[in-house]
């Protein structure tokens, strides 16, 4: 028999599971089975919602061990990774801020040791959302800079912009992601901001309501990339997870590592402060995965409950 087969699926099954992906506020899952004779046996995805600047967690579990996968789509690849036996794969797929409504199709692609390969067709139906537009008013300096300030606005951007494409191949994050502080969220994912009365880009992180001096802990494991000032950010730290997902945190009146350092989940990077554009003190928390703005509660919410 063929390793590569044409994907059965019980569609009753897969438009109930994916009807009750809408029914809450935390991640659920949508359920599609395969036919016996194809290597995979059933294919799923869990998120909190299919909408813009979610992670959509796509797994597949395979009748027998593979080598390698990924996950193609959004002109993007998405790493796979395996389960210590290697039947189960994750991928984490990042649905961008910018992501238009409607029918987007992924493919999985798989290869077994002997070589042999096999693909599977996946879609999502991504949903509109709406946001919130804020204002907020901060120094002068923050909206226009001035000119002297403008090369490194611009040598600050183009590092940033490196980091981010890098793709490390190896995943040092395990199990799920924690928050980094103990306090609410205070500013949400995706709002539109108007800065002392001008439209700007919009927020791509989630703000924490922390004192100054709070201590910052890494959600998961990483190597820090970035420790230092930034004009924009103020005193921030960068991790690199692996597998392009990165953690950004910016406005720290202190950081507590050095770039470079491997850091283990809980590590203290720093603390809680008002550099950079801030209107008060606060913890300003960025995922980026494989270059997506994605919000990081989103992360926490897919990955929740998983061990190391």
């Amino acid at each position: 028999m063929q390793f590569l087969k044409t994907w059965l699926c019980l569609l009753a099954w897969a438009a109930l599971a994916n009807a009750a992906v809408w029914g809450g506020t935390g991640a659920s899952e949508a359920v599609q089975e395969t036919s016996e004779a194809t290597p995979f046996v059933r294919v799923w995805h869990r998120a909190r919602s299919l909408q813009p600047g979610e992670v959509v967690r796509l797994c597949f579990e395979a009748g027998r061990p593979l080598a390698r996968a990924e996950v193609r789509g959004l002109d993007r690849v998405f790493p796979s990774y395996p389960d210590p036996d290697g039947k189960v794969w994750d991928s984490l797929v990042g649905l961008d801020l910018d992501i238009g409504p409607g029918l987007h199709v992924l493919e999985i692609r798989a290869w077994d040791p002997s070589g042999e390969s096999a693909t599977h067709s996946y879609t999502l139906e991504v949903r509109s959302r709406e946001f919130p537009t804020r204002r907020l008013t901060v120094d002068e300096k923050y909206v226009n800079p001035p000119e002297g300030e403008l090369e490194r606005i611009r040598r600050e951007s183009r590092r940033l912009s490196a980091i981010f494409a890098t793709v490390s191949p190896e995943r040092w994050w395990r199990g799920s992601f924690s928050r980094p502080v103990p306090h609410p969220a205070s500013s949400s994912f995706g709002k539109r901001s108007i800065l002392n009365g001008r439209p700007r880009s919009p927020h791509t992180g989630t703000d924490f309501d922390s004192d100054t001096g709070t201590p910052v802990a890494a959600p998961n494991h990483g190597i820090v990339v970035l420790a230092g000032e930034l004009y924009y950010s103020g005193n921030t730290v960068i991790l690199d997870h692996g597998q392009g997902l990165y953690s950004f945190f910016a406005h720290l009146s202190e950081i507590d590592v050095k770039e470079g350092s491997r850091v283990e989940r809980e590590k203290v990077l720093g603390k809680v402060g008002a550099t950079g554009r801030v209107t008060g003190p606060h913890l300003h928390w960025t995922v980026r995965l494989l270059r997506t703005r994605v919000d990081p509660l989103s992360l926490v919410s897919v990955l929740a409950g998983e061990g190391e």
